[in-house]
């Protein structure tokens, strides 16, 4: 007898091309799932720094290494050629204003020396010889006047007494036109010596004026040649701390080279470095600081070298009221240069998550135990502080350090 089979069902056939699709649906669906769901990492809340978004007086500055320095440094120089003869000062003395610092010897400009103190007696004897013969030469000539004035007056007696005979004729006209002749003739001579005294007092004055300005060229020189021994001693310009002393007993120094360094220690100032990316913004008299035992001591920019070394400037800062009393040269302190006025602003501390994030985003704590991903776009800094210009608002909560800990993700859930 045959049995009757029963026909199956179309999807009995397929079963296992079902299954499979159902399996690699269900996995398309996990996958999406996943993509779309939010990346999560738990972290505990010991291992991680928070801090909270504050709107508050926000005072952009740079922060930087400072080393002390004088507030004045003077070359001393040689002013005169020689060799060594004695060191007097000690590298590292302090020394007042016009202390000798080393004594030269030059045998030559001694000579020199020697020659203009002969040649300006031998002027002072020529200046007494020559004053003696004007003096001589002045007496004659007021002499012969005087000789010549007597003369005259006899002359000048004959001719009126001639005159009286010859209106009374006692004497011939002949006779009376010779005494006029001769009173004529002296009376010229009188004038000629008069203008000749005249003339010889105004020679004398310029001759002697000649003699005292040769005497005082001589003088000069003279004195001039005794200016470049002293100069011999080379003395302290200022005072202050003797530094960098170059040169030792028996070596020849050249005018005008320069044996060491003066450098006033009644006060000081700090030099930094800054880098070329400040240039545009340091100038003078902007506002800083250093802070010594607790204590801050202002200062202020006194100079900007704006040339550009090495990705450097250099800058000078000067104290504006009173400075520490531990300075010592060499000395370094933290200095802060301010950049401008302090101004309200949304800021948030420094921490990790700018190097981690690129400043582009930071883990804002919401619901009290998750921290999602935010976009942030931040403004100036300062070394502790970054303004925020939008992203948070004042009163946020946010993680500012342990990035390193999260690997990207998109929320932290804290424990």
């Amino acid at each position: 007898m045959d049995v009757k089979k029963t026909k199956k069902a179309w999807y009995w056939r397929y079963k296992y091309y079902i299954i499979a699709g159902i399996s690699i649906f269900a996995l398309i669906i996990y996958a999406v799932s996943t993509l779309v769901r939010p990346q999560r990492s738990s972290i505990n809340r010991d291992l991680i720094e928070t801090a909270e978004v504050v709107n508050a007086s926000f005072l952009e500055y740079v922060d930087v290494e400072g080393i002390v320095h004088p507030f004045k440094t003077v070359k001393a120089n040689a002013l005169e050629t020689g060799f060594v003869d004695k060191v007097i000062a000690e590298d590292g003395a302090i020394l007042n204003e016009g202390d000798t610092i080393l004594i030269l010897k030059n045998p030559e400009l001694l000579r020199t020396i020697s020659d203009e103190e002969d040649e300006y007696q031998r002027q002072q004897r020529l200046l007494k010889e020559q004053e003696i013969e004007i003096s001589q030469k002045s007496l004659t000539l007021q002499q012969q006047t005087l000789d010549v004035n007597f003369e005259m007056n006899q002359i000048e007696d004959k001719r009126r007494i001639a005159q009286e005979e010859f209106n009374m004729g006692m004497k011939s006209r002949a006779e009376f036109d010779l005494a006029e002749r001769e009173y004529n003739y002296h009376r010229n001579k009188t004038e000629l010596q008069r203008r000749n005294l005249i003339h010889d007092s105004a020679t004398t004055i310029l001759r002697r004026e000649l003699l005292q300005v040769d005497l005082e060229r001589v003088r000069t020189k003279r004195d001039r040649a005794l200016a470049r021994k002293e100069n011999l001693i080379v003395r302290a310009p200022i005072s202050g701390q003797l530094s960098f002393l170059t040169v030792s007993t028996g070596e020849q120094v050249k005018s005008g080279a320069s044996i060491g360094e003066i450098k006033m220690m009644n006060n000081f100032k700090l030099h930094v470095l800054l880098n070329e990316y400040y240039v545009d913004r340091i100038s003078t008299g902007l506002q800083g600081c250093i802070t010594s035992q607790g204590v801050q001591f202002p200062l202020r920019v006194s100079r900007v070298v704006p040339e550009i070394r090495e990705r450097n400037f250099e800058v000078d800062l000067v104290f504006t009221d009173r400075q520490p009393e531990n300075l010592r040269v060499g000395k370094s302190y933290r200095v802060q240069i301010e950049l401008g006025q302090s101004e309200q602003a949304v800021i948030i501390p420094n921490g990790d998550f700018h190097t981690a994030t690129n400043g582009k985003w930071i883990y804002k704590i919401i619901d009290g135990g998750i921290a999602v991903k935010t976009p942030i776009v931040l403004g100036r800094k300062n070394p502790t502080q970054y303004e925020v210009v939008s992203g948070l608002q004042p009163g946020d909560q946010i993680i500012v350090n342990g990035y390193e800990q999260f690997n990207n993700k998109d929320e932290i859930i804290l424990q």
